[in-house]
């Protein structure tokens, strides 16, 4: 509850906002906040998780009927994720313009805001590892792969939602709908992230139901006829 009621407040005020403000909107007592989050930092690192957290935009794909139109069905998708990437875009980029960095924002360490030494220890060099100074694998385990990170694992629960909302039309593609998925994804993360002085930048960016027709019939007017 703590966390919805500050999302719109962060991204309008960055880590300006106050915790005041925070329980105001939320319709509690500032002291309340304390007694779930031990400072303000914590409270924002609150906030850039469930920004970028996917469970919300998850549950609105499988939300939508497998009974419409297929270009419905991905005109809805589009739109969900749009709405879930302006959030994130949003959240994250005023916290970062206003000096906030995930993990040590104000209050976060014990001297000043300053982050600790990655071990945890004041300028002391890491324990040795007991096997002659050879470095650990990255993940800690012997020879085996790191495990997916948390933006791998996204990237795919968000592809599979939308190979769930192709699948009833698999007859009708060329392409797989694990290709027809990541096909969808490129076009719709391409859109969201042309930077402003992109020479492409000066063009209306491409509606949903445009990019749903690039996806399904191209660019072409009549296929065939280039």
């Amino acid at each position: 509850m703590i966390v919805t009621a500050a999302l719109p407040l962060v991204a309008e005020y960055g880590a300006a906002v106050t915790t005041s403000q925070i329980a105001r909107a939320a319709g509690i007592g500032e002291g309340t906040i304390f007694r779930a989050f031990k400072d303000k930092g914590e409270l924002l690192d609150a906030c850039v998780t469930e920004a970028v957290g996917t469970d919300h935009v998850l549950r609105e794909l499988a939300s939508i009927s497998l009974d419409e139109p297929l270009a419905a069905r991905l005109a809805e998708a589009a739109e969900a994720l749009h709405a879930h990437m302006e959030r994130m875009g949003t959240v994250v980029g005023a916290l970062h313009a206003s000096g906030h960095r995930r993990g040590c924002g104000p209050g976060i360490g014990s001297r000043g805001g300053e982050t600790a030494p990655p071990d945890g220890r004041d300028g002391e060099a890491p324990p040795p590892d007991g096997r002659g100074g050879e470095a650990p694998p990255p993940d800690g385990r012997d020879g085996q792969a790191p495990p997916p990170d948390s933006r791998t694992q996204s990237l795919t629960a968000l592809r599979n939602a939308v190979i769930e909302l192709l699948e009833p039309d698999r007859a009708v593609f060329r392409l797989s709908p694990e290709k027809v998925a990541a096909a969808f994804l490129g076009l719709l993360f391409t859109r969201l992230r042309t930077p402003a002085s992109a020479p492409e930048a000066d063009a209306p960016p491409l509606t949903p139901d445009e990019l749903i027709a690039i996806l399904l019939h191209g660019t072409l007017n009549a296929p065939g006829s280039a």
